[in-house]
C-alpha cells in the first residue's frame, strides 16, 4: 500500500466510531495509572489529606452516571440513525454516524467511566499514596468538569441531530465537497481520455461491488515504471461484476501491471461520499422523491432538496478547473453534467409532476443554473427543463396550473413563452 492507501485508510479509520472511543477510554487508562506514579510534588503544592473515602465517592457517583448517560446516548444516536433512514434516505446514515459531535460525546462519557472504574480498582487495592491520592482527585475534578461541558454541548446538538433539515445540510455539505473537488480536478490528475488503441489490454475486475475510490498516484507509478499508458473506464460510484473491465492499459502486457492497476481501484459493497460527486445528489433527490410519496406528502422538503440541489450544481458549474496534470500517463474520464442532473432533478421532477408548486420549482432551478452554465452544459439542462415540462403537462389536470408550469419552463430556457 502506498502513501495514498495509507492516508485513505488512516482517514477512513478516524471515522470511526469504535476509533474514537478506544482512544479516550485508553487515555482515561493511563490517567488513571499515572496518578499512582507521582512523586512528592503534589504534597508540595496541595498540603491537605485527602482519604480514600473522599475519592471514592465522587468516582463511585462518575461511574454511576456516565454508565447511564452513556447507554442513553447510544440510544439516541442509533434512533437518530434509525429515524434519518426512515424519513429521508439511508444513504445519509452514513453521514450521520460519522458525525464529530455525537463520537466525541460519547466518547468523553465512556472514557469518563472507564476512568471512574479503573480509579476505584486502584484505590480497592491500595495503589494509589497520600501524593496519588491528591492527583486523582484533581484529575477527577477535571473529568467532571470535561463531562458538564460535553454533556452542555451535547444537549444543544440533540436538538437538531437526525432532523430532516440536519440531515439536508449533511448530505448538501458532502455533495458540494464531492462535486466541487470533481470540478476543480475533473479527471482526478490525470489527462483527459482519448481514443483507447485497439490493441490496449484490458485489466478487469476480481470481485463484484462497487468501486468507491481511485488511487491515481498508484496508477501513475505503475504507468512510469513500466512506461504504459493508463485509460480508466470506471470512476468511483460506478457498479462493476466479476471480470468486468476496470481499465485498459496502452502497451506492453505485464502480470504486475495488472495487479498495480486492479489494486488502484477499491472496490467495496456500499457506495461513500469521498470520490463520488454523484451519491449526493442522488441522496438529495431521493429525499426529495421521499417527501412526494402518499404516505409523507411533505411538497415543502421536496422543494428545500431542489434548494439544496441548485446550491451544489451552483459550486459545480462555477468552479474552474484546475490545468495541472499531475498524472499524464492515466486518463481519467469526468462526470457529465447530464448525470448529476438526472441523480438530483429527475427523482423530484418525476414524483412531484402533478403538483404545480413542485414543477415551478423545478423550472426555476434550472433557470438559475441555465443563467451561469457554459454554452455545452446549457444544452444539458434545457432537455431537463423540457423534460420536466412534459412530465407535467401530462399529470396536471388545472389549465391554470399548466399555463403556470408552462411559461416557468419558456421562461427559464429564455423562450417565449
Amino acid at each position: 500500500m502506498d502513501a495514498s492507501g495509507w492516508r485513505l485508510a488512516l482517514v477512513r479509520l478516524t471515522r470511526r466510531l469504535w476509533f474514537r472511543l478506544a482512544a479516550f477510554a485508553g487515555g482515561a487508562v493511563a490517567v488513571a495509572l499515572l496518578a499512582g506514579a507521582a512523586g512528592s510534588w503534589p504534597t508540595a503544592v496541595l498540603d491537605v489529606d485527602l482519604g480514600q473515602g473522599a475519592v471514592r465517592t465522587l468516582l463511585q457517583i462518575l461511574a454511576t452516571s456516565m454508565l447511564a448517560v452513556t447507554t442513553f446516548s447510544l440510544t439516541v444516536m442509533v434512533s437518530a440513525y434509525a429515524t434519518a433512514a426512515t424519513v429521508s434516505t439511508p444513504r445519509a446514515t452514513q453521514l450521520l454516524v460519522q458525525d464529530q459531535t455525537s463520537q466525541h460525546a460519547l466518547a468523553t462519557f465512556l472514557g469518563a467511566f472507564v476512568y471512574s472504574i479503573v480509579g476505584i480498582a486502584a484505590l480497592s487495592t491500595g495503589y494509589y499514596g497520600e501524593e496519588g491520592r491528591i492527583v486523582l482527585y484533581a484529575g477527577t475534578l477535571v473529568v467532571i468538569a470535561i463531562v458538564v461541558l460535553t454533556l452542555l454541548r451535547w444537549i444543544q446538538h440533540l436538538v437538531d441531530f437526525g432532523r430532516m433539515s440536519d440531515v439536508l445540510d449533511r448530505v448538501e455539505r458532502a455533495a458540494c465537497d464531492a462535486a466541487t473537488d470533481a470540478a476543480l480536478h475533473p479527471h482526478l490528475g490525470g489527462a483527459a481520455p482519448v481514443a483507447v488503441p485497439p490493441q490496449a489490454w484490458a485489466v478487469t475486475a476480481a470481485e463484484p461491488g462497487v468501486v468507491t475510490h481511485l488511487d491515481m498516484a498508484a496508477l501513475s507509478a505503475a504507468a512510469d515504471a513500466s512506461a504504459v499508458r493508463v485509460h480508466v473506464l470506471v470512476r468511483a460510484g460506478a457498479s462493476v461484476a466479476r471480470g468486468e473491465e476496470l481499465a485498459r492499459v496502452e502497451g506492453p502486457r505485464a502480470d504486475d501491471v495488472a495487479d498495480a492497476v486492479r489494486g488502484a481501484f477499491l472496490v467495496e459493497r456500499h457506495r461513500t461520499y469521498d470520490q463520488d460527486p454523484r451519491l449526493g445528489l442522488v441522496a438529495l433527490g431521493e429525499i426529495g422523491s421521499r417527501a412526494l410519496s402518499p404516505s409523507t406528502n411533505d411538497p415543502g422538503t421536496a422543494i428545500e432538496a431542489l434548494n439544496a440541489i441548485q446550491r451544489v450544481l451552483t459550486a459545480a458549474l462555477t468552479t474552474e478547473p484546475d490545468p495541472d496534470t499531475a498524472h499524464p500517463h492515466v486518463h481519467v474520464p469526468s462526470v457529465p453534467l447530464a448525470d448529476l442532473v438526472e441523480d438530483g432533478i429527475r427523482p423530484i421532477a418525476r414524483d412531484g409532476a402533478a403538483l404545480v408548486e413542485v414543477g415551478l420549482r423545478v423550472q426555476r432551478v434550472l433557470g438559475g443554473l441555465l443563467g451561469i452554465a457554459e454554452p455545452e452544459d446549457a444544452a444539458v439542462l434545457r432537455e431537463a427543463s423540457r423534460r420536466a415540462e412534459r412530465r407535467a403537462t401530462a399529470r396536471l389536470d388545472d389549465p391554470r396550473d399548466l399555463e403556470l408550469v408552462s411559461r416557468a419552463s419558456a421562461r427559464a430556457r429564455g423562450e417565449a413563452a
